[in-house]
């Protein structure tokens, strides 16, 4: 980032020295190029500096997010509960409602009509 400062500074230090005639057509060619090196230099800069601050912003919100994921999908405690109690819905499936079930109903507790 300094480098490039300091090169835009440096060729705007030659060409001072130069003693460039901006009357002429060439000389007010090689001024604005100067000038525009200048200009580049310095957006340059500004933009790596951007760069670093979103850098470190996204860094912080992976940080908070990692931490969000930890305390939300934390599994360490999985031993405390019992997932056979979630399964009680599945001893009768509605493709197997003909195998299971009649007109009075289901095993499962499910009832049917017949159309």
């Amino acid at each position: 980032m300094n480098y490039l400062l300091k090169k835009a500074a440096y060729v705007k230090g030659l060409a001072d020295g130069l003693d460039i005639n901006e009357k002429s057509n060439e000389g007010r060619i090689l001024l604005e190029l100067v000038d525009l090196i200048d200009v580049i230099a310095e957006m340059m800069a500004d933009t790596i500096e951007a760069q670093m601050d979103l850098e470190e912003y996204v860094d912080l919100l992976d940080e908070d997010l990692s931490e969000l994921e930890d305390e939300v999908y934390d599994f360490d405690d999985d031993d405390d509960y019992m997932f056979d109690d979630f399964d009680d819905f599945d001893d009768c499936y509605f493709d197997d409602l003909d195998e299971c079930c009649d007109e009075g109903g289901c095993e499962c507790g499910i009832m049917v009509e017949e159309e």
